[in-house]
């Protein structure tokens, strides 16, 4: 799904209102939490536009610094004008309009930066996904992650909940085949490698990882829509993004 540093978490309403708290540490942890979350698209965006490595990581820095942090982006954003990626594009395309100087970024920002810029590997992006213009890159990250994220919570769920080969089984039968593009395994040698008496059994186990891979889904979606009407539409969305 865009592989393990190229994810894109979503952004809940909530934490953006709690960002225009009166309590700075406070104000400071939300914006810290939305700042993780959203530099990878900010920089893979960037990178689609043309500028370089360096110049991408200084222009991300920048816009945290001086936008997100010095202009109180995060506090001005309402749900009412729209969903907050694209608000957040909006102020990035803002900001890169006003840079006229190549190290304009690095001078503005303190040393060590605002974000951690962890290293991006473009090789474990999908080849369909370099082609696409900067825009698209932005929300095809944003997806990637939201599915990354799901996954790592299932995941974690069945481990937590003692269904460690429930997973594996879903693994090798429903989410290899999707993420890495190969044949599920069949339920037959499912069977023998867990020591598992039957294929009845076999299924039974994968639709219960399943009813959790679609809540966990569902729960995260509910979590930037305005209505439980949106959740469905917007999943599909992201299906459509992903398919690519």
């Amino acid at each position: 799904m865009g592989g393990p540093k190229s994810g894109f978490q979503t952004t809940h309403w909530s934490e953006i209102r709690n960002a225009r708290t009166q309590d700075e540490a406070r104000r400071r942890i939300v914006i810290d939490g939305l700042s993780r979350r959203y530099w990878k698209p900010i920089y893979c965006y960037l990178r689609r536009k043309g500028y370089d490595n360096e110049r991408a990581k200084d222009l991300t820095q920048g816009f945290f610094h001086e936008v997100v942090l010095g202009r109180g982006l995060v506090q001005r954003a309402n749900e009412a004008r729209g969903r907050f990626r694209a608000f957040l594009l909006t102020a990035l395309n803002n900001y890169i309009i006003g840079v006229h100087r190549a190290n304009v970024a690095s001078k503005r920002c303190p040393e060590d930066g605002v974000v951690s810029l962890e290293e991006f590997d473009e090789e474990s992006m999908s080849i369909t996904a370099k082609d696409m213009r900067p825009e698209d890159i932005f929300t095809y990250v944003w997806a990637s992650v939201l599915m990354d994220e799901v996954i790592s919570e299932v995941k974690e769920g069945c481990s937590r909940d003692g269904k460690k080969v429930h997973w594996q089984i879903f693994r090798a039968r429903v989410l290899n085949p999707i993420v890495a593009g190969v044949e599920p395994s069949p339920v037959s040698e499912l069977c023998r490698r867990f020591n598992i008496d039957n294929k009845e059994k076999v299924s039974n186990m994968i639709v219960t990882v399943k009813r959790r891979f679609q809540m966990a889904m569902a729960r995260r979606v509910r979590q930037h829509v305005d209505s439980d009407d949106e959740v469905e539409q917007e999943i599909q969305d992201l299906m459509k993004i992903l398919s690519k």
